[in-house]
C-alpha cells in the first residue's frame, strides 16, 4: 500500500542554502543536511517519501517566510557531515556503522513570491499551521493538505 503524498515545511537559513542556491544547484537538487534535532530527523527518516511536497522556508534572516516549493526526491540516507570533524555538523558519537543523522534530497519545483510571517498569520485557514505556533523551532514540520492548497491557491494563484 502506497502512502498518500505528504507535505512539509523545511527551514533553511539563506546564508546556508537559499531558494536561489537551490535553483543554481546541479539538477536544482540539494541534500538537506545538518538537521540535528531528533524529531526533525525522524520526520525525514520515518515519514518522508519520494514525491512529498516541500514548502521551502527562509529562516533566521531579515525577511523570514516561504520562498518556494520543492519536492523530496530521495529516501533518507546518512548525512555525511556527521562524520566530518571539520564540519559544524560533526557528531563524534556517530559512526558510519551506526549513523545518528540522515538527510533527504530535495529538488526545486518553483521559486515563488515570498510569503512572510505576517501574511501567513493573517490567513485564518492557516491558524493551526505548526510553523506559526508559539515556541515552534523545528526546522522540519508537517503541513496538512489543506494548508498546502491554501498557500498555493491564496498566495500564489495556482493549485500546486
Amino acid at each position: 500500500m502506497t502512502k498518500a503524498r505528504q507535505y512539509w515545511l523545511m527551514k533553511s537559513e539563506p546564508s546556508e542554502c537559499s531558494i536561489d542556491d537551490l535553483a543554481r544547484a546541479k539538477a536544482q537538487t540539494v541534500a538537506w543536511f545538518g538537521v540535528r534535532n531528533y524529531q526533525a530527523r525522524n520526520f525525514m527518516r520515518d515519514d518522508m517519501r519520494i514525491g512529498d511536497g516541500v514548502l521551502f522556508y527562509h529562516s533566521s534572516c531579515p525577511q523570514p517566510g516561504i520562498a518556494g516549493r520543492a519536492e523530496v526526491v530521495s529516501a533518507a540516507y546518512p548525512d555525511a557531515t556527521q562524520f566530518d570533524a571539520k564540519s559544524p555538523y560533526y557528531d563524534p558519537k556517530s559512526s558510519p556503522d551506526n549513523p545518528r543523522w540522515v538527510n533527504v534530497d530535495v529538488k526545486l519545483r518553483a521559486r515563488e513570491r515570498l510569503i512572510g510571517l505576517d501574511e501567513l498569520r493573517a490567513e485564518p485557514k492557516l491558524a493551526t499551521m505548526r510553523v506559526l505556533q508559539r515556541g515552534n523551532r523545528l526546522s522540519i514540520t508537517p503541513v496538512t493538505g489543506a494548508e498546502w492548497r491554501t498557500i498555493c491557491r491564496q498566495f500564489w494563484g495556482h493549485a500546486d
